[in-house]
């Protein structure tokens, strides 16, 4: 008999200890979660201080860009992924390994890894070389479409419209002319034959 109630008991007893054990977890869970939340954060703040860090040393660089060269925007985006974006289509963020920049460009074939490395002078040098190249296209393609200073349009805006003026001209007259033809040619088809 007493065994029985032993084992009546036990369950009971056990039953009194889930709801606690299950109490304790729960809040050993939240606390766990809060202190990975905590580590996620601060990973994500050294990582914008460490582009920072990169950000201000690109000072001096882009210092001596002319005034007058509009390709680059540099700024620091701090969303999830945080990134030190030097124009359009290039951007510094960092590696898996949060030690480590990466110099990204994007193309039209896909993204491009212009250099990766821990030190910020080596990152810097590979910024100056991307820099310099976009000057040099920009040169290009300013040389090659022949656009040396600031043209006076109105000289080809003159031309253009008396061109436009003629061809309208033209179109009338042929209009014009295609009209009484016509009717001359009906004139014949309706006379009476006598």
């Amino acid at each position: 008999m007493w065994g029985r109630k032993r084992q009546a008991a036990e369950p009971a007893k056990i039953e009194e200890q889930q709801p606690q054990r299950l109490k304790d977890a729960l809040r050993k869970a939240r606390i766990d979660s809060a202190e990975r939340t905590g580590v996620v954060v601060d990973l994500h703040d050294a990582e914008v201080a460490r582009l920072e860090l990169l950000n201000e040393a690109l000072d001096p660089l882009f210092a001596e860009v002319p005034a007058e060269v509009d390709l680059f925007d540099r700024g620091v985006s701090r969303g999830q992924t945080p990134r030190l974006w030097l124009d359009a289509v290039a951007h510094v963020d960092m590696a898996r390994d949060k030690r480590v920049y990466r110099f990204v460009q994007d193309t039209r074939y896909g993204r491009k890894v212009l250099a990766e490395s821990p030190n910020i002078s080596e990152i810097a040098e590979a910024v100056t070389k991307y820099l310099a190249q976009r000057l040099i296209d920009r040169e290009r393609a300013l040389s090659d479409s022949g656009v040396t200073g600031i043209a006076d349009p109105r000289p080809a805006i003159r031309e253009e419209r008396r061109r436009r003026t003629w061809r309208a001209v033209r179109t009338f007259v042929y209009g014009v002319l295609a009209g009484f033809g016509i009717l001359i040619v009906m004139a014949l088809l309706s006379t009476p034959k006598p």
